[in-house]
């Protein structure tokens, strides 16, 4: 996937119940959705992925990433529009944005920093009900510190297209972060981080606080 072929990029928030009530949220009622600039995407790719390291603590949250391969038609079903899927890093200031929770702020500033969107390599979309068959998991430093299934979201990803799709608009491009599974942590100055599908890597890079 090139990098400047994405024209937006959504994330859905508290997709899973015992994410939200490990961070103490409500869980929602309809998908919750924030975006994060085309400048926040970088690509886990082997190397050093540089974040801010004056803003306070810095959590990853692993997700599962969708790719839209067509403009959007009401009714489309799923497998028709999502081309391909990673397993991706939606990073977070988590001091920044209980600040900005406290205060009823929106939270790009927490959310849309340089290199916030991690991706792996993206492959083709095999279909809801196999990829329900397959865990997506983070090791930090060779610890498994996340592991996730879509069959486990608050809301499947039919229910973010379309919702997505009617309040924002859809397009060739545009990237759907999914939501995260509980164990949401912070990452240290060069943390080795890698992101399986299954038992197949799609992804690894090293964190360097600036």
């Amino acid at each position: 996937m090139v990098l400047n072929k994405v024209n937006n990029i959504y994330c859905v928030g508290r997709n899973y119940a015992a994410h939200a009530k490990e961070l103490q949220n409500e869980v929602p009622t309809s998908p919750m959705l924030f975006s994060k600039p085309t400048h926040a995407l970088a690509k886990a790719a082997g190397r050093e992925v540089s974040l801010s390291g004056n803003r306070g603590s810095i959590h990853f949250e692993t997700e599962i990433v969708i790719r839209i391969g067509k403009p959007y038609e009401q009714g489309i079903k799923l497998e028709d529009i999502i081309d391909s899927f990673t397993i991706g890093i939606d990073f977070t200031l988590r001091d920044v944005q209980n600040e900005l929770k406290k205060k009823g702020h929106p939270w790009l500033l927490a959310k849309g920093f340089p290199n916030s969107a991690i991706v792996s390599k993206f492959i083709p979309f095999p279909g809801i009900e196999e990829m329900k068959k397959i865990d997506f998991i983070l090791q930090k430093n060779g610890e498994t510190v996340q592991q996730g299934n879509i069959k486990n979201m608050l809301f499947d990803l039919q229910t973010i297209i379309d919702f997505t799709a009617l309040n924002f608009g859809l397009g060739e491009g545009d990237l759907i972060y999914t939501g995260t599974p509980e164990g949401v942590g912070p990452v240290n100055d060069m943390d080795h981080l890698t992101l399986f599908w299954g038992n197949s890597v799609l992804g690894e890079c090293f964190i360097k606080l600036e």
